[in-house]
């Protein structure tokens, strides 16, 4: 008799147990992962906000939304520095309609924090990579966006981040910011959208927007999130027959300089 009790019990409560929400369907879970290691100055990472909130308000982004099969995207904007150092600025957040981009943007032109120290591209990927995991939505397409100008110095090695990454079929692509403005100089690399291609980016149509100029950032993060919204193949010019880039160019750079720090 205790035993049919308990079991009785049982059923009941699983029957009138609230059931698990279902997880929102869009059409691209969107993981914009922006660099604001301490060789981008403030006015770097202001640019860099004010050029997505530009990007997210325009006709161009909200007709490759509104586009989709579903009419949804979901979107959050982090930005990064060092392997543990990541900072939430819009967390993940649904755009169907004028006034999400809106919403979305004035979020963005909030606040502006400083910089951070080191430059860890694989914890940004595996920071996005695990919240999209643990997100309230589930993509037809899953995409990290990363931005920065120079090379992993810390945390794991880029490749296998990447490749884990790629592992649960999410497409990596790359916006390297090559106008060495402040201390960008200081870990110039020669080709910096040549070890994006190389090092970082991975996936079904991942590409690299590489950024020469500061006054060209709006129109390029305009143009690959179109790309990416949509869908689209990636721009043919940044093919390029070269030779595989050194995927751990970042690190020895950043041993040497300690090298010579330790130096008497």
């Amino acid at each position: 008799m205790i035993l049919f009790m308990r079991a009785f019990l049982l059923s009941f409560l699983l029957l009138t147990a609230p059931a698990t929400a279902q997880p929102i369907e869009v059409d691209v879970e969107l993981a914009l992962m922006v660099d604001v290691s301490r060789s981008m100055t403030p006015n770097e990472v202001e640019i860099q906000r004010r050029g997505y909130a530009e990007a997210i308000l325009s006709d161009e982004v909200m007709t490759a939304v509104q586009s989709g099969l579903l009419g949804a995207i979901a979107v959050t904007y982090v930005e990064w520095a060092g392997n543990y150092t990541q900072r939430e600025i819009v967390p993940w957040t649904i755009i169907q309609t004028p006034d999400d981009a809106r919403a979305f943007a004035e979020a963005l032109s909030q606040t502006f924090a400083g910089g951070m120290r080191r430059t860890s591209i694989s914890g940004a990927i595996e920071y996005a990579a695990d919240s999209m995991e643990r997100n309230a939505f589930t993509g037809l397409r899953r995409v990290i966006d990363v931005s920065g100008d120079g090379p992993n110095n810390q945390g794991t090695h880029v490749e296998p981040a990447r490749n884990a990454a790629l592992a649960k079929g999410i497409v990596i692509n790359g916006l390297p910011l090559m106008t060495n403005e402040g201390l960008g100089g200081t870990w110039d690399i020669g080709g910096l959208d040549l070890y994006y291609r190389d090092c970082v980016i991975g996936g079904a149509g991942a590409f690299v927007i590489p950024v020469h100029e500061w006054s060209e950032f709006a129109s390029a993060v305009r143009r690959k999130l179109v790309l990416e919204i949509a869908g689209l193949p990636p721009p043919a010019q940044i093919i390029r027959a070269q030779g595989h880039y050194d995927c751990l160019i970042g690190e020895k750079m950043w041993q040497e300089r300690r090298r010579y720090w330790d130096e008497p």
